[in-house]
Parts: structure tokens; sequence; C-alpha cells
């Protein structure tokens, strides 16, 4: 069965090594791209949440998010991988990570 892995890294900087991470466990293709989370958004760009800003006070303002289709098997790895990464994802500031059943792909996937 296969797998939609989705990873909101909040530590754009360990976006490399992750990638070599997962190209070393078997996992070959990836979709990375841009994103704002929406505490920069409410905190920054909308005056009347101006209020909030404390709670999302050193919060990184962009990341990255990672797409990947992969076979069941690879999910264990990869989140221990991230964890070896990244540290406790349970803490915050690190990002979050899901995984999502597929019901069917089309398209040229590397992995499989």
């Amino acid at each position: 069965m296969m797998k939609l892995l989705i990873i909101v890294l909040n530590k754009p900087e360990k976006l490399e090594e992750i990638l070599e991470g997962f190209i070393e466990i078997g996992i070959t293709g990836a979709t990375i791209i841009d994103s704002v989370g929406m505490g920069h958004i409410l905190s920054e760009e909308v005056p009347i949440f101006a209020g909030l800003r404390f709670m999302f006070a050193g919060a990184k303002s962009y990341n990255k998010t990672i797409f990947s289709v992969i076979k069941e098997e690879k999910v264990e790895p990869a989140i221990k991988l991230l964890e070896k990464i990244l540290g406790d994802l349970k803490e915050r500031g690190k990002g979050i990570v899901f995984v999502l059943p597929i019901e069917r792909v089309e398209g040229f996937l590397p992995e499989v």
C-alpha cells in the first residue's frame, strides 16, 4: 500500500540533510514547496490579530513542505530519520509530520 508522507518543516536549514537521508533509506522522490504558517499571517499581516503576536514569538515565518509518495514500509524509517535530524517532534517549532493512505497513483514514481 502506498502512503503520502507530508512534512511541514519549520527548520528549512535541515532540508538538504533530510533529503540526503531519504535517499539513503530508499525514498528517492519528493516535492518541496515554500509555505507560510498561519501564525505568521495572523500576527504580521492581519492587524485585528496583532495581539496574538506574543503567541508566535520566535516562530519561523517561512517553512518548507515536503510531499512524498512512499511504500508503507518506508513510513517508520522516514519518521525515525526525521527525529534523528530534528530531535523530538513533540517539541514546538520542529514541524509536523503526517501520513495519509493513497487510494490510487498515476504517473512516474521513482521509488516503485
